[in-house]
């Protein structure tokens, strides 16, 4: 039987009431340079729910932009997906960060990332990363 790995999360960013277009279409075009899944990346453009042009949005206050997938035991090459993932928010707008990863063998891992400051602007090098790991259920005999 196949290892099987979910993968689900979102980047939250706050509005910027000056400059809101510009970090939308910033946060747009950041997912929309990902390839394809068919290129077998990791991350791909598309397991995100990646912004319209339109930027006025029913939202409340805060910018979700969401993700998911699902893989063949990617807990193997966690440090390759979370490279590329980093890499992606380096491009991004975005005030914090959350990935799920629920594994088979190894229980669920909550990886979150935060803006230094108010919120991360593209090319900043500067984030901040936490795991937090829990695993449920018990050995069956």
């Amino acid at each position: 039987m196949d290892q099987e790995s979910i993968v689900y999360g979102c980047i939250k960013d706050i509005p910027d009431n000056t400059r809101h277009a510009d970090r939308i279409i910033a946060n747009r075009e950041a997912m929309l340079s990902l390839p394809n899944a068919d290129e077998w990346p990791f991350i791909c453009q598309e397991m995100f729910s990646i912004p319209q042009n339109n930027v006025l949005t029913n939202n409340y206050q805060t910018d979700v932009m969401h993700f998911g997938a699902s893989y063949k035991a990617v807990e193997h090459e966690w440090d390759q997906w979370i490279a590329q993932f980093e890499s992606l928010l380096s491009k991004m707008y975005w005030v914090s960060a959350t990935v799920h990863l629920e594994t088979e063998l190894s229980g669920t891992h909550t990886f979150t990332w935060e803006a230094n400051g108010n919120s991360h602007i593209p090319g900043s090098s500067k984030m901040q990363v936490r795991c937090e790991w829990s695993h449920e259920g018990s050995l069956g005999m």
